[in-house]
């Protein structure tokens, strides 16, 4: 019986499944012939955010997952457990809508 505790372990490696996700939002956005596609992500605890960019640090587990920020009080970044990760959606979307938000494949 687990005590539904998360404590982090030396799952990975993150690197490698950061770059595969990155592949696969490229070959979307390809697919669908725009530059930057719209990539939400929900968690397990039902939070949605628009998700700018995705880091394998600081690994132990763990992500870095970069948002985008609607507001002065809303959060620019998360490091969360990839457990906690329930879906990642991709959408095309008009490019001047993903002139403020997107998925940034050029820095990744």
């Amino acid at each position: 019986m687990t005590s539904g505790i998360w404590t982090p372990t030396q799952e990975g490696p993150h690197e490698a499944f950061v770059e595969r996700f990155v592949k696969v939002i490229a070959a979307f956005a390809e697919q669908h012939g725009v530059e930057t596609p719209l990539v939400e992500v929900e968690l397990a605890d039902s939070a949605r955010f628009v998700l700018e960019r995705l880091d394998p640090e600081p690994g132990n587990g763990m992500v870095t997952l970069h948002v985008h920020a609607e507001d002065d009080d809303a959060v620019d970044a998360l490091i969360v457990p990839l457990g906690s990760i329930r879906r990642f959606e991709l959408r095309k979307s008009p490019e001047q809508k993903l002139e403020r938000f997107g998925f940034n494949l050029r820095s990744s």
